[in-house]
Formats: structure tokens, sequence, C-alpha cells
């Protein structure tokens, strides 16, 4: 969009804006408020609502101002008793077949249509034919549907469309028969839920929390997804210190995501307050024993004395998963406490390398959905970084970008790509040496089994590029590879040009975690070095700790991890601490306590603080969040001056300040040709991913919303869609709920 202002009146006073604005936004950002029901900031407008009708001096007629665009000396008019009686008249019809049962609906209190009609106070209602109505029905296990208040906005197919690029769920009919459906009456998607967060009415329905509270019975919480590396800002809604939703943040206040969350982020939420989570401390007091319940004194007690007794042959294994408040007291007791160098981070796939190797800043979601040219290499964003994978289709459909698919397999984002390059198993890491010397494509091009040509004009697609060129670098890749792609994305810079780079972390804090504990040792490097294990979260090989002297683990659940364990501590979740998680763009975003820690457990960086004074460490802060993030800000060069304060508004979030100059990459090149050279040439992998198939995976969380244990079994659909996918009838009538977890046997 152009930077020049130009003015216009809006009901006699002069305002500038950028040229080529939306009115209705111009309109909105002047405290001039103009009701509207289908426009949404960033989908293509639909003007089906009628509802955001303006005069325009020089037009014959009422126009909508989700449509015009602005320009220099217009002069609008949003208020007038002509402008006041179309749209009431607009209201009117769409009452006409809309139920007034605000009472037991679940958007009652945050219902669009309610405010707009509870603002004019006293419609006419002149239609007493009778109304359109069906029953409501389910949709997918966790979307439920009333067609008849639906206002037929078309947010919800529209969403579907631009946001996810599915087509899920569509329009059917036509005139006043319209309803929104799905072919074949069950979704089949990625199950993301935005289609409900958008809908102004209660026609799309969240099937988790449905009809569990009213909205003003909730405290909204403004904190950070636990899933997801892209670090979507979510509102977590309490009562009784139970979360009983999560919607996305800017339906209360604006952030990065605006209203996008993914299904992990939320419908993944009933971990926090499941039965299964650990009550109290356990401590085995024999090998082969079991874990008995004890106290915190008896347990911390029981913890220091072992690690006491094993010093530097400790090792400290910590999570992806924590917040950066806790890896750094981690950290600090690692170093004062048991005096060991000794430290991992128990990540599937690390990018250690990658941030150890910068040419180039990171790229904000910003930039990816305004970039000209964008570059995948490996990862799969769809399934494991959804908000990028988001940003990256619209910045193709509704931006016109350019977009370059490099994977061993054609992933679903392949198929909006304006080439997508197909490389042989195995050898994704060969491409990275593209950027490096031209000299290098034929050898890439016969490993890879890709034309030397299509490498030759990728690579020319990024240095012809005027505007951003947005690199992203999956974690599949090589170490060698990550520092390669990193470091030879300074030399694509040019005149006119601007490139980014974007990693794509698996965990929500994995970047975090590189920050304060650097690349260091894997966590089988790690524990195979040691006597003495503590850890905090659970490993990715828990058989690791089989045969160690002592083992303490701090976790929500009990867990493969947790069977090896002499001492167990229960950690509180993401909903019950304060402190920070650091995204895939680099930005450093607040965590906020929504409830009380369940039971008895505590936030993982005070335990750690507990053991470490039980031993006589004091780790140099007192027990509260803020101080232990200023000591962990103070240690980490990229956070240096970051304090709580500068991170309360995430609509403006606050990026570390990484280390960007020119890389020395001469080692990882040689290393990866040498592989290259020795790599055999493998074969094509034409299977499509099926949707979902790691985003709908069961883990230790997600596990504990039975709702995924139907998606992860193939999504089968029952035969009555008026019921709960989770009830089944009994042969005497009466409902009966499945058990906490569900298959897809289930339905046999």
């Amino acid at each position: 969009m152009s930077q020049e202002l130009v003015k216009v009146t809006i009901n006699g006073k002069e305002v500038e804006a950028e040229k080529g604005s939306v009115l209705i936004d111009v309109c909105r950002e002047n405290a001039e408020s103009i009701p509207s029901f289908c426009y949404y900031k960033d989908l293509e407008p639909q003007a089906s609502c009628r509802m955001c009708l303006v005069r325009i001096d020089k037009m014959p007629k009422l126009q909508t101002s989700c449509t015009i665009k602005v320009t220099d000396g217009m002069v609008v008019t949003t208020k007038s008793p002509e402008i006041e009686k179309a749209q009431r008249s607009m209201g009117e019809f769409l009452l006409t077949n809309h139920p007034l049962d605000c009472p037991v609906c679940d958007r009652g209190g945050e219902c669009e249509l309610q405010e707009v009609i509870f603002d004019w106070g006293d419609l006419e209602q002149r239609f007493h034919e009778p109304k359109n109505k069906a029953p409501e029905k389910y949709l997918s296990p966790i979307i439920a549907n009333d067609p008849q208040r639906c206002i037929l906005c078309k947010r919800c197919t529209r969403v579907c469309d631009e946001w996810m690029g599915e087509d899920a769920i569509e329009a059917g009919n036509r005139g006043v028969n319209t309803v929104i459906g799905t072919y074949g009456g069950w979704l089949n998607c990625s199950q993301c839920g935005n289609c409900i967060e958008v809908c102004p009415t209660g026609t799309l329905l969240d099937g988790v929390y449905r009809h569990e509270t009213r909205p003003w019975e909730l405290d909204q919480t403004i904190t950070t997804d636990v899933y997801s590396s892209d670090g979507m800002q979510l509102s977590i809604g309490s009562r009784g210190g139970e979360v009983h939703r999560i919607v996305a943040r800017d339906r209360y206040v604006n952030g990065l995501n605006g209203e996008f969350l993914d299904v992990k982020a939320r419908f993944a939420h009933e971990f926090i307050n499941h039965a299964d989570r650990i009550k109290t401390p356990m401590i085995r007091y024999s090998k082969g024993g079991k874990l008995i319940p004890a106290t915190w004194d008896a347990a911390i007690k029981f913890a220091a004395e072992k690690l006491s007794g094993f010093g530097s042959s400790t090792a400290v294994v910590v999570s992806p998963r924590l917040t950066n408040e806790s890896i750094g007291a981690l950290g600090f007791f690692a170093r004062d406490a048991v005096k060991t160098e000794n430290v991992a981070v128990s990540d599937r796939q690390s990018m250690a390398s990658f941030f150890e190797n910068l040419s180039a800043p990171l790229a904000t979601h910003k930039d990816i959905r305004f970039a000209k040219t964008i570059l995948v290499i490996g990862g799969e964003p769809e399934e494991e970084q959804t908000f990028t994978a988001k940003q990256i289709r619209q910045a193709v459909r509704n931006g016109g970008a350019k977009l370059f698919v490099v994977n061993e397999r054609p992933i679903r984002l392949s198929s909006k790509a304006t080439q997508f390059v197909h490389v042989n198993q195995g050898s994704i890491d060969a491409f990275a040496l593209t950027a490096v010397n031209p000299g290098f494509d034929g050898m890439i091009a016969e490993k890879t089994g890709v034309d030397a040509g299509v490498i030759g004009s990728v690579r020319n697609a990024l240095f012809e590029t005027t505007g951003d060129v947005v690199i992203v670098c999956g974690s599949d890749l090589s170490a060698d590879a990550q520092a390669i792609i990193a470091a030879s994305a300074g030399s694509i810079t040019g005149e006119g040009r601007r490139v980014l780079l974007h990693p794509l972390p698996l965990y929500n804090n994995s970047v975090g975690a590189i920050d304060i504990l650097g690349g260091g040792r894997t966590e089988a490097e790690a524990i195979n070095q040691a006597k003495a294990v503590y850890v905090a979260g659970s490993l990715q090989d828990a058989s690791l700790l089989k045969d160690k002297a002592f083992v303490a683990v701090q976790e929500l659940f009990e867990t493969e991890s947790t069977e090896y364990a002499d001492v167990v501590f229960p950690a509180a979740s993401f909903a019950e601490v304060d402190g920070t998680f650091t995204n895939n763009a680099g930005n450093v975003q607040r965590v906020r306590k929504a409830i009380d820690p369940v039971n008895q457990s505590k936030p993982d960086w005070m335990i750690t603080a507990l053991i470490a004074r039980e031993m006589g460490s004091d780790l140099g802060y007192e027990l509260s969040a803020t101080a232990v993030f200023k000591a962990v800000a103070d240690a980490v060069p990229a956070y240096a001056g970051i304090r709580y304060p500068a991170l309360k508004d995430e609509s403006e979030p606050v990026q570390a300040n990484y280390e960007v100059k020119d890389r020395d990459a001469s080692g990882s090149v040689e290393r990866l040709k040498n592989a290259v050279e020795s790599m055999s040439s493998g074969e094509k992998n034409n299977e499509v991913p099926k949707i979902g198939h790691k985003l709908h995976r069961l883990t230790t969380m997600t596990s504990k919303t039975a709702q995924f244990h139907l998606l992860a079994n193939g999504n089968p659909k029952p035969e009555n869609l008026l019921l709960s996918p989770l009830v089944q009838i009994e042969p005497n009538g009466k409902k009966k709920e499945i058990a906490a977890t569900v298959s897809a046997g289930d339905r046999e």
C-alpha cells in the first residue's frame, strides 16, 4: 500500500489517511463507528450485509464503505436519518429468520448482531411469516452448528478459503434457503475453529466449551500459546480456578495473530484441569519400588541431598515447552548449585545452528504476509507452525507473492506454490548449497533429482525480487544446512531488496531455550555422560534414564520419563504461571497466570529455586517471575534491557536483538559438500500428507481433550449429527458419555 497521505472529511472533520486505505477502516480509526457484519480487515471484501452504508459527496446513492478506497478530497457522511433508515431496514431483514434465543446462545453477550441491534434499540418487525428453522447439529467433533442463527455474512467461508486454503465449509442452496454447511455434512479439515472465531453470531459453536458458562462469567487472561513456535496470542477464559475455553486474543485486544488460532491452541486445553495431573510430590525410596506421595519439604530435601552428592556428575535437561524464566533458572542451577556444564535442551530437532549463523534479520509474521518472494526449504508449517503457513497462503492469495517450496514430498503448501521443487528423499540438505556457489548445481541436481535449470530459476527469482524476500528454514535440515542458509542469506540482499529469515522450530519455546542455553549438547550426550539427571519436562527418549543412579523429574503428568524417576515434582501449566516465551520471529511475549496452580503444583522455576536453596545455593533472585526474567535478560545479550513493562502490549511485540553480521560458513559448506557427494540417489515420495497427520496427533497434552482421540483416529462421521460425537445412546434412550479416551473403534 502506498504511503502517500490524502485528506478525507468525515462528518465535517478533516483527517489524514494513507491513499488507498479502505474507508471503513479510516472511519473506525478516527472514532467514527460504522456497523458491519461481513467485513473483516484482512479478508477480500464481500459487501453482502449492507450495514456499512455511508453517503459520499458526488456519488448518486449510499455506498458500502468496506469496498471504497479513500481518495484526496473525499467528503463522507456516516450518520444521517437516510443512513440510519437503511441500516435499520437491513437489521430488520437479518432478524427475519434469526431466533431470539440469546439466553441459551453461547454467543450471548459477545454477539455482534446483538450489540448492533441493542445500539438501535427499537427496530420494527414487519415480517410475520413462519421462520426458517433447523435443529442444531455437529459438523465435526469440535464444531457445532445452529443454522437458523446464520446471517450469511460468509466470513467463515472466506476464512476457510483465504486463511486455511481448505474450502471445507461453504454456502449451499439459494436465496432465503441459503445455509452454511459442509460437503457430505461432516468437516474433514484441520479443525482450526477459525470459522467459529469470526462468526458474528452463535451459528458456529465451540464443541469443547459449548453450554459450559456465559461469556460474562469468565475472567479473561491474555497469554501466549503453549503448543506452536508461532507464539500466537490468546485469551484464556476461566472461572473458579477452571479453564473453560480459549479464544484468539483479538476478540478482546489486538494481537499479532488477529483472530487466528489453530486446533491445538483453541481446543486442546483440557489438560490444564485434567484429573490425571500429578497432585503431590512423589518419592521412590528404592529402585524398582513405587512412587509414594510426599510433602514438598520432604521431596525437596530428598532431591537436594541426592544432587549434592553427585555434583558435577549431574546432567540438567530442559524441555523447550518451559518459560524463559524456568529455563534460565535451570541454567543458573547447573552453573551455581551442581557446577556442571552438562546441560541440554530436549528438542527433537534443534535449530541452534541456524541462530548461531544469522546474516539477515528474522522476519516477523507481518513481514511474511507482505513479502514479495517466499522460499520455504523443508518443514511442514501447515501442520506445525500454522500461523506462519496462514501468512504465507495470504501473501500468495491476497498479496500476489511468489512462493517456492522445496521439500521431499508434496506438502499441502506446495499446491499454492509458484514452483514446487520436489527433491528425492533424504536429499533436502543438498539444496542449501544452491546459494553458495552456482557451480554446485550439477551435483545438487544429480542428488536431488531436480533439473539444474529449476535450481537456477529459484536462485534467480530471489535475486530479481524487488521488495522483501523471506527464506523459511525447516528444523528437519541438518545443522550444517541450517548454518549455510542462515549465513548466506545476507549475500542476497541488494538495492530495493531486503532479505529476511524465518525458522520453523518445533516447540513453543525452542527459540528461548536456544537463546538462554545455546546449542550445547543433545539430551543423549548430556545424559550418557552423567550419573544423576535432573529433568524439567519430559525427554524425547526416556529410555536414556535407565540405570541412572538418581533421576529427578518435574512434570504435569506421569509419563515415560517419570517411570524412571526417584523423585517427581508436580509442575504448573502455562495457564498457572507468569513468564515469557520467545517465538520463531524472535518476539519475547508474556505468559500470564490465569488460575492458581492446580493441586500442589508449582512453577518450574520455583521448584528449581527451592532445590537450590536447600543445597545452600541462592540463585540470586527472590521468588518472583519478574526478578527471574531480569536475571535471564541480563545474562542473554539478545534480551538486554528487556523488562516485563516493555512486554505489556503484544500488539507491538518486542523482538530480541539478535546479532546479524557477515558469517563464515566455510566449514559447514565443506562438510555438507562431502556429505552430498557421498549421498546415494533416493526416490521421489509422491504421497500427499493427510490433513492433521501431525496437527491432530495425540501427545501428553492433546490426549487429555477427548475430541482429539476422534481426530487422531480418522475423524469418523457418527450416524447421528444431532448428538455430540462424544455421546452414545443406550437402548433405553438415555445418553451415555463416552470415556475420556475415545477412538474410531468407538463408532463400531
